[in-house]
C-alpha cells in the first residue's frame, strides 16, 4: 500500500478519509479475483462476523461459512450450547440450506412464526421425514392463522435428488418458474432446500471447510475465570478457531490469559485483541497470538470514544498494526467500522487478512433475533453493544445481586438499538453478495488477482468529506 502523493498525512484516518486510485491492470474479471485470506482460518471470502449476541448464532454460522466466511460465537454461551451449535454447523450441508420443517397439523402462525428464520421463504411441510408441500409467505396472505397448513399447502413443488448439481438445481427451477427447490434422498425423505439464487451462489463461492470437509466455525472466549480449561473445552467441541476477546487487549490480564491457552497448543489459530497499535500488536503476538484483533471504538454498538476519548481512527490503526504483525509472521482482522463495502476493500489494503463485521449483519434474517415490524411496516431486529447493560447483565447473571448492580453502573454501548431490514438485502447472503461484489471489483481496479496482491498493489489518497459526499450516489434525483 502506498499513499498518491508517496507520504502518509501526519494525522489518522478512518475509512471515510480514503480512496483508491485506479492502476493500469490486465486483470478483466470480478471472477479473476481469489478472496480466499491467508491468516490459517480457512476462510475463502474475507468476513468474519463478530462474537455478539444479537448477531452471531448457528443460522449466522451455518450460512457464511458456506459462502467462505467464518462466525465467532459469543463468549457467553455456555460449553454445551456452544458444543450443540459447533454440531449443528458441522453437520450443515456443504450446498443445500436447512429447510425450515412443520408438520400438516400445525398452523399458518407457526409457519409465519418460523419462515423468516431463514432467507429462502418457505416452510417445508413433513410428514413420515417426507416432503409433502410447501407453504411460502403468499400463500399466508389473507388466511385465518389458525388454519392449518395441510390446507394451504402447495403439493406441486419442485424436488430434485440430493446429489444433483446446483446447474441443473437451477435449470429445473428455471423450467418451472419457481423460486424453490425441494432436494430428496433416494429413499425420498427431505434432504434440504435451495433456490435459484442458491444455485448461482454454490457456482461462485467455495465454502469454508476443516479437514474433515465439514463447515467452519470460530468461537470466543473472555480472560476472566480458568481461561486455558475453557478454551480447551471450545477446541474439543471442534471449534476452528479461537478467538480471546476483551475490550481492552493491551493488558496484563489478556497477555496472561492468551500466553495461558497458547502454551496448551491446541492447534488452532489463536485471534487476540483488541488493540489499536504496534506495541499492543507486538505483544499480544509475543504472547501467542497468531490473529491480532484491530478496533477500538469504531463498532456502531460502541459508545467507547464518546464515553472515554480512547481509541483511534481505524484505517491507521489497521495499517499500523497489520504492518507490526507482518514483521512477525502473524497476521490482524480489522474489528468494526465497516459499513459500507468500500470499507471492507480499504481494511484489507491496509493489510488486514479478514474483516469482522457485526452490526451491519445484526438486521438479516439469520441473526438470532425475532423479526419486528415497526408501525411505518418496516421489518428490524434489535442489536446491542457487547459492553452495554444489556450484555453486562446477562454476563453478570450468576453474581449475586450487590455485585450486578455494580457492574451495571459502568457499561459502554447501546442496549437496544433498531437494525432494519434492508428490503434488497434482507439476508446475510445478499450482504455477502453485495460486499464481494464490491471488493472483487475493487481488486480489478487495482490489478489484483488476490488479496496480498491488493496489500502490495493499493494506491490510496486522502479527501476532504466533500471529497466523500461527492462519491454518494443520489438515488432520489437531484
Amino acid at each position: 500500500m502506498q499513499f498518491l502523493d508517496g507520504h502518509r498525512p501526519p494525522y489518522d484516518l478512518t475509512y471515510d478519509d480514503v480512496f483508491f486510485v485506479p492502476n493500469r491492470t490486465d486483470v478483466t474479471s470480478r471472477f479473476d479475483v481469489d478472496l480466499s485470506t491467508v491468516d490459517g482460518t480457512g476462510t475463502t471470502i474475507p468476513i468474519v462476523v463478530s462474537n455478539m449476541t444479537a448477531v452471531s448464532g448457528r443460522r449466522m454460522a451455518e450460512t457464511v461459512a458456506r459462502r467462505g466466511g467464518i462466525t465467532v460465537l459469543p463468549q457467553d454461551l455456555p460449553i454445551d450450547a456452544v458444543s450443540e451449535t459447533v454440531a449443528f454447523v458441522k453437520s450443515r450441508d456443504l450446498v443445500a440450506d436447512t429447510p425450515v420443517v412443520l408438520g400438516p397439523d400445525a398452523s399458518v402462525s407457526d409457519a409465519l412464526a418460523l419462515m423468516h428464520k431463514r432467507a429462502h421463504g418457505g416452510v417445508i411441510v413433513v410428514e413420515g421425514g417426507k416432503p409433502v408441500g410447501v407453504v411460502t409467505e403468499g400463500a399466508c396472505a389473507d388466511v385465518d392463522r389458525f388454519a392449518r397448513l395441510q390446507s394451504i399447502a402447495a403439493t406441486d413443488f419442485v424436488t430434485v435428488p440430493s446429489d444433483a448439481t446446483p446447474r441443473s438445481v437451477f435449470e429445473a427451477l428455471d423450467s418451472a418458474h419457481e423460486n424453490l427447490a425441494v432436494l430428496v434422498d433416494a429413499d425420498g425423505s427431505l434432504a434440504g432446500v435451495l433456490t435459484r439464487t442458491g444455485a448461482v451462489r454454490a457456482g461462485i463461492y467455495s465454502p469454508a471447510i476443516d479437514d474433515a470437509g465439514r463447515l467452519r466455525v470460530a468461537a470466543a472466549v473472555g480472560i476472566n475465570g480458568d481461561v486455558a480449561a475453557k478454551a480447551q473445552s471450545l477446541v474439543e467441541t471442534g471449534a476452528d478457531v479461537l478467538v480471546i476477546d476483551t475490550a481492552h487487549g493491551h493488558q496484563e490480564k489478556m497477555l496472561d490469559a492468551l500466553a495461558a491457552i497458547a502454551a496448551l497448543d491446541l492447534g488452532v489459530p489463536l485471534a487476540a485483541g483488541n488493540v489499536v497499535s504496534a506495541a499492543g500488536t507486538r505483544d499480544l503476538i509475543a504472547a501467542g497470538a497468531n490473529i491480532v484483533k484491530v478496533g477500538v471504538g469504531p463498532g456502531a454498538m460502541c459508545t467507547t470514544r464518546m464515553m472515554t476519548g480512547v481509541g483511534r481512527p481505524q484505517f491507521s490503526a489497521v495499517a499500523e498494526c497489520s504492518s507490526a504483525a507482518a514483521e512477525l509472521g502473524a497476521t490482524v482482522w480489522a474489528d468494526g467500522g465497516v459499513r459500507h463495502p468500500r470499507d471492507v476493500a480499504l481494511a484489507l489494503a491496509a493489510g488486514a487478512s479478514n474483516v469482522m463485521i457485526g452490526s451491519w449483519f445484526a438486521g438479516t434474517y439469520e441473526s438470532p433475533g425475532d423479526l419486528r415490524v415497526d408501525a411505518a411496516g418496516h421489518a428490524y431486529k434489535e442489536s446491542f453493544g457487547m459492553a452495554s447493560k444489556r450484555a453486562v447483565a446477562a454476563r453478570t447473571a450468576t453474581d449475586n445481586a450487590f455485585d450486578r448492580a455494580r457492574k451495571g453502573l459502568f457499561e459502554e454501548g447501546i442496549s437496544s438499538s433498531r437494525m432494519r431490514l434492508d428490503p434488497d438485502r434482507p439476508g446475510v447472503e445478499d450482504l455477502i453478495d453485495h460486499i464481494c461484489a464490491g471488493l472483487r471489483s475493487t481488486c480489478t481496479y487495482a490489478g489484483a488477482r488476490t488479496l496480498p496482491e491488493l496489500h502490495q498493489r493499493a494506491v490510496l489518497g486522502v479527501q476532504s468529506a466533500a471529497g466523500f459526499a461527492e462519491g454518494r450516489p443520489l438515488p432520489s434525483g437531484w
